[in-house]
């Protein structure tokens, strides 16, 4: 009799290489899937650890200009700020990873798919709808949340003696301070000494972005051209030296964002499982992106559209925060949002400097801007007398509320 196949989400660190083993001791046949979302890892080497380790197969894909492309442009397009701060990273990241593993899933002729995400995090709630979203046929392997494995490991020491006594080879070998998460649109810390939300973080811990103490004191002047607001080029206007394509537009951004110590925040944020949770993010190309777009949607967005729109972002970003990529009500809102995003062309000048993104100006062909209309110096087609009509309309329930302030004596009101 086979044994039953499943495909786990494999990373290469230390837990994917634990549950991996603890997999194929129930039985399981484990293919491991790795998916390069723009991370800092040595994928060769994480597939190699897979194979040691016993994985049947495994799957390495280059998924980053699909990221950029369909996950982090639409996010950024659609003013996705989580509790208006966070501009989202890994909550993008895991439909796109999720949808791959499930594709995989169906080609190896698997039965299940498995993640290592934890029982007290955000990614097991993102993984697991995304997989009842396009694959509830398959089993979901959690071990994070079953009984026997959390009595058997209780944390990072217990997998580290498992890895060494079943000959495991992993890198980790001491308790990390914190813990990351990486990908194309940003970098995350948290967890650890990073629990005590006082804890000031090295500076020596961020990778993405200077610090402004260390950033260039001469400004960056970038423009950045856009087209039904996806970023159609990057221009250094320094050096005149023009990127396309999605993905090499936002690797760009990153490292001369980054450079200029662009995208830092520090945040306590309401995880969807109902904890409050300290993360530490670097978000430098996206940050530039999102501060150029809502330039631009001010100039070439009509503003009852704007209204509309915005009126929508908090719940789009909460529907990425929480997992719900692959929804009817997601597919609702961005169908509106695309109709809202045409004709939003045009391009925006900015700088950077010392960790700020300051617009210089802005130009579109579908420019809602009527200089001659706005002008103080002419009438440019626009009566003021009108103006008196108009007040006197709009004042006259503030006429009315005063009346009766005054009638009843209540000042207060």
């Amino acid at each position: 009799m086979s044994k039953p196949k499943a495909v786990l989400a494999y990373s290469g660190g230390l837990d994917t290489s634990c549950i991996l083993r603890v997999l194929q001791d129930r039985g399981f046949e484990v293919v491991a899937f790795i998916a390069d979302v723009g991370q800092e890892d040595d994928f060769e080497s994480a597939a190699e650890r897979a194979r040691s380790i016993g994985a049947s197969e495994v799957f390495v894909e280059d998924l980053r200009e699909e990221f950029a492309r369909d996950y982090v442009y639409p996010a950024i397009a659609g003013n996705a700020v989580y509790e208006n701060r966070y501009l989202l990273g890994t909550a993008l990241a895991r439909p796109l990873i999720a949808k791959r593993q499930v594709e995989v899933a169906r080609r190896v002729n698997a039965t299940c798919v498995s993640h290592g995400a934890t029982g007290k995090g955000n990614d097991q709630v993102r993984f697991e709808l995304a997989y009842a979203a396009l694959a509830p046929d398959l089993e979901v392997v959690a071990p994070w949340k079953e009984r026997e494995f959390l009595e058997r490991f209780q944390g990072r020491s217990d997998l580290l003696k498992y890895a060494e006594a079943e000959g495991i080879p992993v890198e980790a070998t001491s308790e990390k301070p914190y813990s990351t998460d990486e990908n194309l649109m940003h970098k995350s810390y948290e967890a650890g000494q990073l629990e005590d939300p006082l804890f000031e973080p090295d500076p020596t811990m961020f990778t993405r972005t200077r610090s402004v103490f260390d950033a260039p004191d001469q400004a960056c002047r970038l423009e950045l051209a856009f087209r039904d607001s996806r970023p159609l080029y990057v221009t250094d206007l320094e050096q005149g030296e023009q990127i396309r394509g999605d993905l090499d537009i936002l690797m760009f951004l990153n490292q001369v964002a980054g450079e200029h110590g662009v995208g830092r925040i520090d945040i306590v944020e309401n995880r969807f499982v109902g904890i409050k949770s300290r993360g530490v993010y670097e978000t430098p190309g996206g940050t530039v992106l999102h501060s150029a777009l809502r330039d631009l949607e001010g100039i070439a967005m009509d503003r009852e559209v704007l209204r509309l729109r915005d009126s929508l972002s908090p719940k789009f970003t909460e529907l990425i925060y929480n997992g719900f990529w692959f929804s009817p009500e997601m597919a609702f809102i961005q169908a509106a949002f695309r109709q809202a995003e045409h004709l939003i062309d045009g391009r925006v000048r900015l700088q950077l400097y010392k960790g700020s993104v300051q617009i210089l100006g802005r130009e579109s062909p579908s420019s809602l801007y009527d200089k001659e209309l706005s002008s103080m110096d002419v009438e440019g087609g626009y009566d003021q007398a009108d103006a008196q009509g108009f007040i006197r309309i709009n004042g006259l329930r503030l006429r009315a509320h005063s009346l009766i302030v005054a009638e009843s004596g209540d000042e207060g009101s």
